[in-house]
């Protein structure tokens, strides 16, 4: 592990990108479990990715990004910039690779040039020169072809041989080869090309935006530049039209046929030695359907079907076949969340799967939760049955080929740790001085998983205002086994607050009925269960002094932050709300109309859950930060200004943060470290805390 940085917490947190620089990621195993390659930077505070390989006892660099190219910045296509904002990626270098089968070569992009790098005998990199910037490089599973992206158009290099076009956008909005923005901001799936595993062909996606609607991201800090359109699908209007053609190396193409408008959502493509797999839902998001593909004609026919009347969970890593070609599917039975082989679950409702990591021959390696707080890894197989390979506390995650096990580990004590083979995957990601000082609580009569972070200087019989800290809602929890969870949190607490996080209904890890529970109000629920939780642990803890309580969030925590101090001023004294939704029908398609149906057919349920409604209520005006990047394409700073035009129409006074060229993420180091810093300021002036 790297040494502690002498800066403060909130310059390394910046500096670190939350301490993830310099942590070994997107690890990938040779079939035989030999070889084992992975990203990397050199330092904690190093944001350039290199590639590595682990043989044995040796590890190698094998490309070093500043070697090929040394230019201070990266010159991104705006494909790519998109792609890792739908990724969260905060790093640069090589952030990505695709290997072929064998793991003996992996081809990248590194400011638009297409790479390719050969992972055995002396490690090297060589450029393939393109026409355009490249997009999404992926090597073909024999190692021989690259297919790429470059102006929406597919393309195929022929390693030693030509590069072909292979399908050209045929509209202004089409592309060829990328994920619509609904798939990769809310279905997981960031790709729009799949090799055959023969390598002889590729299925393509052809998306479409023409039927979306626009939004303009403009600049205000530099009015001189012309906005920049976003193909955004808001709830209630219409999605990209995303179909799939099977496209020969000859240029021969198949349309892959199925009802677009019943099924107008396509989740995943699976293409295994067995055939070709779809996966497809329809807007109301009441079922997911596998279907297989007749690779002659195109024609599709339902393989397996799960239905729900709420909706249905895009589950990662399903559906999967066995080499037996036996079905592996994750869905809810019995008030779990399952895993099934053969239509047959096999792991018990206690369980929690959150998951399937990777399938090597007959074992299964998946995710899966006893206790919610902690994220385990587990095997199963028909000779072994279910298995752990994690210790059962702490946030856990591997890799399994060829028999060898790739497990990065956390807990409350220390940082992450990756191990191989009982070999240690070196890390240089920085550790901070910070050592959390945390207990974990379940409060309530729905049990709620709660985090008390307190002073480190604190002694007990001192009263402290409190500081909310939740993010609340679907798809994330903040409450887990995890140190580096954490760390801002504690540099809160130790500014003077008794830090308090949350995970309430519709939070992942508690199983199906409490992750519905959100079920046409994102609002009520989410906030009935931060003030319960509270209450109950002032119980626990009295020093907690509920007359002065703050609460801070991002996203759908700066949503439940605003929400807090507009709906119940009684208890909350003032908030901290970074890139909140305010207004669910300007939020996309996939994500809000999973929880609140379409806007025109439940316009109840979009009421229920704005903030407006909160803002024109004559209620005790509460202090109220509101902080916004105006570059922001995924909850647009449109957000923001709608609810300050509303409390300014309705005479409550708030603050507003515009922060200039800034996204929905806050990579900047300078933004980063003093948005931390203004929060305490403004946090401190409102609750009346002194400076410790």
């Amino acid at each position: 592990m790297s040494q502690p940085v002498a800066d403060s917490f909130p310059r390394l947190h910046a500096r670190t990108r939350r301490f993830t620089l310099g942590a070994p990621r997107g690890i990938t195993i040779s079939p035989d479990g030999g070889r084992i390659v992975f990203l990397r930077s050199r330092g904690g505070t190093d944001p350039v990715t290199c590639l590595w390989s682990l043989e044995g006892e040796e590890e190698r660099l094998v490309v070093d990004p500043l070697l090929l190219d040394d230019t201070a910045e990266e010159d991104l296509p705006p494909e790519e910039r998109a792609r890792r904002e739908r990724a969260r990626e905060q790093a640069g270098g090589i952030v990505g690779y695709a290997a072929d089968r064998e793991l003996t070569r992996a081809a990248f992009a590194l400011s638009g040039k297409l790479y390719v790098a050969e992972l055995t005998g002396v490690p090297a990199a060589r450029e393939i020169p393109t026409a355009g910037a490249v997009v999404d490089p992926r090597l073909d599973p024999t190692g021989s072809r690259i297919a790429f992206v470059s102006g929406g158009a597919l393309h195929v290099h022929e390693l030693g041989g030509e590069t072909v076009l292979l399908a050209a956008p045929d509209g202004e909005q089409v592309t060829y080869g990328l994920a619509d923005f609904a798939a990769a901001e809310e279905m997981g799936r960031m790709r729009g090309h799949w090799w055959s595993p023969q390598g002889d062909a590729l299925v393509v996606a052809r998306v479409d935006e023409s039927p979306v609607g626009r939004l303009y991201i403009a600049d205000p800090a530099n009015p001189d530049r012309e906005p920049t359109p976003v193909a955004y699908p808001a709830a209630g209007t219409r999605n990209a039209v995303v179909t799939l053609q099977i496209i020969r190396l000859d240029g021969v193409r198949t349309p892959v046929t199925w009802d677009h408008e019943g099924d107008e959502y396509l989740a995943d493509v699976v293409w295994d030695a067995h055939g070709l797999m779809i996966v497809v839902q329809p807007r109301d998001q009441k079922a997911l359907r596998t279907l297989t593909v007749d690779l002659a004609t195109g024609a599709t026919t339902l393989f397996d079907e799960r239905t729900d009347p709420v909706w249905v969970e895009i589950v990662p890593g399903v559906p999967a076949r066995t080499p037996d070609g036996t079905l592996v599917q994750i869905d809810d039975r019995d008030g779990a969340r399952r895993l099934l082989v053969g239509g047959e679950p096999v792991t018990p409702t206690s369980l929690q799967v959150r998951g399937l990591i990777d399938a090597d021959g007959e074992t299964l390696l998946l995710s899966a939760s006893e206790d919610p707080t902690s994220v385990g890894v587990w095997t199963w197989s028909p000779a072994a049955g279910l298995e752990r390979v994690s210790p059962a506390d702490g946030v856990h995650s591997g890799r399994l080929s060829g028999g060898t096990l790739v497990l990065t580990s956390a807990d409350l004590a220390s940082a992450a740790r990756t191990t191989a083979a009982g070999r240690t995957i070196t890390s240089h990601a920085v550790e901070p001085a910070l050592v959390p000082r945390i207990s974990l609580h379940t409060l309530g009569e729905r049990a709620l998983r709660t985090a008390l972070l307190l002073p480190r200087w604190w002694e007990p019989g001192v009263p402290l205002p409190v500081l909310m800290d939740p993010y609340g809602g679907p798809h994330a929890q903040r409450v887990l086994q995890s140190r580096n969870a954490h760390l801002t949190s504690q540099w809160f607490a130790d500014q003077g607050f008794a830090v308090v996080v949350v995970d309430g209904r519709g939070t992942p890890g508690r199983g199906p009925e409490f992750e519905r529970a959100v079920h046409l109000d994102l609002a009520q629920p989410v906030l009935d269960d931060q003030i319960d939780a509270l209450r109950a642990l002032a119980v626990e803890q009295p020093d907690l002094d509920l007359t002065r309580v703050g609460i801070r969030g991002w996203s759908f925590g700066g949503y439940l932050a605003a929400l807090a101090v507009l709906r119940r001023p009684d208890v909350f004294h003032a908030a901290v709300a970074g890139a909140p939704v305010t207004d669910w029908a300007l939020y996309d398609t996939h994500y809000t109309e999973r929880y609140l149906g379409r806007p025109a057919e439940e316009p109840a349920a979009y009421e229920r859950s704005s903030l407006f409604a909160d803002a024109a209520t004559e209620n005790t005006n509460r202090p109220l930060l509101l902080v916004h990047g105006l570059a922001d394409d995924n909850v647009v700073a449109a957000h923001t200004l709608r609810l300050s035009s509303a409390l300014l129409a309705a005479g409550r006074a708030h603050q507003v943060l515009p922060l200039s060229g800034v996204t929905h993420m806050t990579p900047q180091e300078v933004v980063a470290e003093n948005l931390l810093l203004l929060q305490v300021q403004f946090l401190r002036e409102a609750l009346g805390v002194p400076i410790p």
